[in-house]
């Protein structure tokens, strides 16, 4: 029994779940553990989510398909269909692959890595950067956000 629930606990583990130790499972929160994905023309990218309110809401609004424009050489940006609720912070240094909310409405994408006074709601991170600036490149793009 010792190893049957370990066993259950493991898997539940990678798919975003929580055993008690009753073996009882409980419901993971809509992010916790949750992957979305980000598509660029032929390019499809994992993003882990973070888990607050703001990736909540930014999830109800998938599937969503946006035009993003460049910024700076290192972002990509769109303006929501709705606001989120933000929670922003100055995270020091962005990261390449970063999600953020910038304000209520604008969602960044972010393909360069660079130290920042701005403040952001993460709303998650790019698994895999090594073709996202590639995929993304200096000229607006059509990217589309879904859940499969």
């Amino acid at each position: 029994m010792r190893s049957a629930r370990r066993g259950l606990l493991a898997v539940m583990l990678v798919f975003g779940g929580y055993a008690t130790m009753s073996g009882a499972a409980s419901a993971p929160s809509k992010t916790e553990n949750r992957v979305m994905w980000m598509t660029v023309g032929e390019h499809r990218f994992a993003i882990t989510l973070a888990d607050n309110a703001a990736t909540r809401a930014f999830v109800t609004l998938l599937p969503l398909t946006v035009a993003m424009s460049d910024l700076n050489r290192n972002e990509k940006y769109a303006t929501l269909p709705q606001a989120l609720p933000a929670e922003a912070s100055k995270p020091g240094t962005i990261r390449n692959g970063d999600l953020m909310l910038y304000g209520t409405d604008t969602l960044v994408v972010f393909y360069s890595s660079f130290n920042s006074t701005y403040a952001y709601t993460r709303l998650g991170q790019v698994d895999d950067t090594a073709k996202l600036a590639q995929a993304l490149g200096r000229r607006d793009v059509q990217v589309m956000f879904s859940q499969h």
